[in-house]
């Protein structure tokens, strides 16, 4: 887990005499999680404001049935806005893009939503609302419940001598703590790819709990989704 610490100090003054500094904190906590689970594998980020949610998104990789990314963000405890974007894959063999995007009150009550889905417009179901308010709160739960075991999100490129993270910092040793197949063994041994694991670092490497995505070296680091204007 990474914590950002922003410490605003304003100083207040007034005509001839001084007075004491007086600090306002504003402390944002950043966390990143994941899994893989059946024919989707899922990478988490959520953005806490002292105790309470702030921004969260997603990107959902479904394999053959397609990809979708989110975006979230809470006021005061409550989930706010939601927007997702994606490609789900039809019977015909092609594939539909689709983007959603829906406000909420503080109730929780949809006052703002539009599905396009290719060039129509479709209305959204109360259940599917429902869902999209669960589903981000299990995303919270899941993130910090994987934080409060020392797991994070960890995205690189290995070489097999040497794994260059998407944050800037290379780590000369990897330890699986899962029993890999002896084909990922050998590519990972001898063909650069990009990883993407649930895991931890340390200063003497990185421990991956759970291998999420395996591909071509050439793969770009998957960056946190901002769909939500400011």
């Amino acid at each position: 887990m990474k914590k950002i610490l922003t410490l605003a100090l304003i100083t207040l003054t007034t005509v001839g005499c001084s007075s004491t500094p007086s600090p306002a904190v504003s402390q944002f906590s950043e966390y990143t999680g994941g899994q893989s689970l059946g024919d989707a594998t899922s990478f988490y980020w959520l953005t806490e404001r002292l105790t309470q949610p702030s921004r969260a998104a997603d990107y959902v990789d479904m394999n053959d049935y397609g990809w979708y990314k989110s975006d979230y963000r809470w006021s005061s405890g409550n989930l706010r806005e939601f927007v997702r974007e994606g490609v789900q894959s039809d019977l015909a063999g092609g594939s539909i893009s689709y983007r959603i995007h829906v406000r909420f009150n503080k109730d929780g009550e949809a006052i703002y939503q539009q599905y396009r889905r290719d060039s129509k417009v479709l209305p959204i179901k109360k259940e599917q609302l429902e869902n999209y308010q669960r589903e981000s709160a299990m995303l919270v739960e899941r993130v910090k419940e994987q934080d409060r075991s020392g797991l994070e999100l960890i995205q690189g490129h290995w070489d097999g001598e040497t794994l260059a993270t998407c944050t800037g910092i290379d780590f000369q040793k990897i330890k699986f703590e899962q029993t890999l197949p002896d084909f990922v063994v050998q590519r990972l041994s001898s063909v650069e790819s990009y990883v993407a694991f649930l895991g931890s670092t340390r200063l003497t490497g990185a421990r991956v709990e759970q291998l999420l995505m395996l591909s071509d070296g050439t793969t770009d680091c998957i960056e946190r989704p901002n769909l939500i204007e400011k």
